[in-house]
């Protein structure tokens, strides 16, 4: 980044209504919920009263998760580093929340392994191929590309990576199961409460993926093949995460179907992908504008 010539607070002034900025400020609203306070005393009895399948799928997710939200902890700093060397203070004060919600939802999935199930064991028996495909390999090396290589393309897919295939479709299609097995039969009221609160937290960080990479896409219709071929390229390890899990278990407990999460995920999948067809062409006010008008719908 080099020395400082300016600073944009001081000479063009912070853009309040940029999207990024709305995202900040509801973040500082909706974001500021603490993993510790979450009430597991019900989740305990209810934990207690599962049948060993039933556990075993639940560990399983939560595995999956925790380790999700430790990938993205570790892999998200040089995507911050690099809007903070593009000078886009705005973005960069968004991202901020961004990296310490993801802190935060290490910290409560942890605390779940730790207080409802008491796992005191090593859970990469659950990281099945394709998962592995997904956070130890695709994740780490899109984000880490931009270390040394910040240009739009890298960023396009560092961030269809995470924010598109990693959150918009299978953080997505994991709280649907969460929904699904504990919500409505009435299990773990603590842990589902504070999956809402997770959701809320991730429905932000996809609405800034899809303006960042709406923004390069307006600024250079071209990398549409970079993001499409990104989205492409990573559905089959994406649906694989979900068909491998499901192929454990016989029957799948909470009678859980595998082909309604398989729609589920190809339903999310599709919505993000219409989101950045939309954005093909696209000039940046148009972009600001939409960007804005769906921040402004979503109460979270």
């Amino acid at each position: 980044m080099g020395q400082h010539l300016s600073f944009a607070t001081t000479s063009r002034r912070l853009e309040r209504d940029a999207p990024p900025m709305r995202l900040f400020e509801k973040a500082k609203r909706y974001g500021i919920w603490n993993p510790s306070d979450i009430d597991f005393s019900q989740d305990r009895l209810d934990w207690a009263r599962l049948s060993a399948d039933e556990k075993d799928a639940i560990l399983r997710l939560t595995a999956v998760f925790q380790s999700g939200e430790e990938a993205v902890t570790l892999d998200l700093l040089p995507l911050v580093m690099a809007i903070a060397k593009e000078n886009r203070i705005e973005e960069e004060m968004y991202l901020t929340s961004f990296l310490w919600e993801e802190a935060k939802h290490t910290d409560f999935f942890g605390r779940w392994l730790q207080e409802v199930a008491e796992c005191p064991d090593d859970l990469s028996r659950y990281h099945t191929p394709s998962y592995r495909t997904l956070f130890y390999e695709a994740l780490p090396t899109a984000l880490d590309r931009l270390r040394v290589d910040s240009s739009p393309e890298a960023q396009i897919q560092a961030s269809v990576t995470y924010n598109m295939i990693v959150e918009g479709v299978l953080a997505e299609t994991g709280y649907h199961v969460y929904y699904t097995a504990l919500r409505e039969n009435q299990l773990m009221p603590g842990t589902t409460r504070a999956i809402d609160l997770l959701k809320q937290d991730e429905s932000r960080h996809i609405a800034y993926g899809i303006y960042l990479i709406s923004r390069l896409l307006a600024e250079d219709k071209h990398l549409w093949d970079v993001a499409g071929a990104t989205m492409n390229t990573l559905l089959l390890p994406a649906l694989g995460v979900i068909t491998e899990a499901f192929a454990c278990y016989d029957p799948m407990p909470f009678g859980l179907k595998v082909d309604d999460f398989v729609v589920f995920a190809m339903q999310q999948y599709q919505k993000r992908m219409g989101r950045l067809e939309r954005a093909r062409g696209a000039s940046l006010e148009e972009i600001y504008r939409v960007t804005q008008a769906a921040i402004d719908q979503n109460d979270a």
